[in-house]
């Protein structure tokens, strides 16, 4: 089992309520897009299912475990990237990979890496330090990083920012293959288009609750734009 599940999840932040009362439901192998103005709450929601935060009530249930019982076993099942890199400058992207796969206790991580640094198209900067890439390319090296364990559940916050068109689609195909192999995904995106091409459902969240969750089969997206406006306020 290794789906993702929130029931009644509130979290508020002094007198400001980021989440109201979010019920989810993601079963096993299957790619859900969130989407929602600024401040509707997806940051916070990944971050709670990631175990960065506690949420102020309601419960959550990783792969059928409790992360607060079970905290180590779930981290070690997820696969999270936010909004920060979490690469370090200093050492090279192959560095960076190694150092993470002895975070994840990997034994031999080599042909994994090798893999991710081609499929993410930077096999030929394996040996350049960090700091000499561009937004882009940090970005595509903390996709390599947050697949790096083969997690079975995958948290990705805003993960095409700062792709050029061939990242993207290299991103897309990378996504697309990780759900065959049964990884279950929810990624957050602003760009209405894309969440409906990626995903196999779209969840709407605003102002701290969920709008609409349906089949992205289902969601036309000649008029899932109007849509979103009525149910976000967006103008």
């Amino acid at each position: 089992m290794s789906g993702v599940e929130s029931v009644n999840l509130t979290k508020s932040f002094g007198p400001h309520t980021a989440l109201a009362g979010v019920t989810l439901s993601i079963g096993a192998g299957e790619f859900v897009t969130l989407v929602g103005p600024n401040g509707a709450g997806k940051t916070t929601l990944l971050r709670i299912l990631a175990t960065l935060t506690r949420p102020t009530s309601g419960t959550v249930r990783i792969a059928g475990l409790d992360p607060a019982q079970a905290g180590p076993e779930v981290r070690r099942r997820i696969g999270f990237l936010s909004h920060r890199t979490l690469l370090y400058d200093d050492l090279t992207a192959e560095q960076n990979l190694r150092f993470y796969a002895r975070l994840y206790g990997l034994s031999d991580p080599s042909a994994r890496i090798d893999e991710l640094l081609e499929q993410v198209g930077l096999a030929d900067r394996r040996h350049d330090l960090v700091r000499t890439f561009s937004r882009g390319m940090q970005q595509r090296l903390a996709v390599a990083r947050a697949v790096l364990h083969r997690p079975s559940i995958l948290l990705l916050d805003e993960p095409y920012t700062g792709l050029d068109p061939q990242a993207t689609d290299a991103l897309s195909a990378l996504l697309s293959e990780l759900v065959g192999e049964g990884c279950t995904i929810l990624l957050t995106t602003h760009d209405l288009e894309r969440g409906l091409a990626v995903g196999n459902r779209i969840v709407v969240l605003s102002r701290g609750r969920v709008a609409y969750d349906a089949p992205t089969a289902d969601t036309d997206p000649a008029t899932f734009p109007d849509l979103y406006r009525r149910l976000t306020g967006v103008r």
